[in-house]
């Protein structure tokens, strides 16, 4: 996929979000957050261990379980703010009133997520770095995820009484985060001397810390939930397929 097409369904998939809340009965919203999310749950842990850390590992001359470990970290810090929005937690906000730090916790997400698919694109384009696929793996796995925190981050913004405007506005902000990161990434190779597979390691290991919470949180009333099982083993599986 080109640059301009990712960037295009990169933006598109926010709003898609935002619709599904608009357009759609609060209790199917629930269920379409609860098992996209455990979709993307599978598919993120699976890409990551088959894909992603083999190959930082064989291709990176750092210590690059170091760098996963922060991203792990970083993740659970932005978790501290969002509110584990990431991964299904929807909270009401007191107030009319923009939650700030939420939509600045997930754009930060969003913007380092960019940065290696931009790295791994333009590798694909010049084809003289190593590129993980040309980053189809990568941009498939924050699509499955953009989508249901899109809905979720909808679902707030709607919850906290501001007008429409505002929620558009802020969802369009939003949207832009992926794609600002995805041009830095692109626009930086060959122009730093910096092995990008550092800023991938540390999205890995945010990955990581999102997949498996979802995981962990798939019982509901500690109840084993079956169709949650059948989507994070339908996500693991696609995730081996495309491998």
């Amino acid at each position: 996929m080109g640059l301009t097409l990712t960037i295009l369904v990169l933006i598109l998939s926010v709003p898609v979000g935002g619709m599904l809340v608009a357009f759609v009965d609060k209790k199917d919203n629930d269920q379409i957050i609860k098992l996209m999310l455990a979709f993307s749950g599978g598919f993120l842990l699976s890409l990551a261990f088959i894909h992603f850390i083999p190959e930082l590992y064989e291709h990176s001359t750092v210590k690059i379980g170091i760098y996963i470990l922060i991203g792990f970290l970083v993740q659970l810090l932005l978790e501290f703010f969002s509110g584990g929005i990431e991964h299904g937690h929807v909270h009401s906000v007191k107030g009319a009133k923009i939650p700030i730090a939420l939509v600045i916790a997930l754009s930060l997400h969003a913007f380092l997520e960019g940065i290696p698919l931009g790295t791994q694109l333009a590798g694909a384009e010049i084809a003289t770095t190593h590129h993980h696929e040309g980053g189809s793996g990568l941009l498939m796995g924050i699509l499955l995820h953009r989508i249901p925190v899109a809905i979720a981050l909808t679902t707030v913004l709607f919850a906290s009484k501001i007008s429409r405007e505002k929620v558009w506005f802020t969802l369009g902000i939003f949207a832009l985060t992926t794609p600002i990161g995805l041009l830095i990434g692109w626009n930086s190779v060959g122009v730093f001397d910096f092995d990008f597979n550092i800023i991938l390691a540390i999205v890995v290991g945010m990955f990581l810390h999102i997949s498996t919470t979802i995981i962990f949180e798939t019982s509901e009333n500690h109840k084993f939930n079956f169709i949650k099982l059948l989507a994070i083993i339908g996500g693991a599986g696609l995730a081996f397929l495309i491998h």
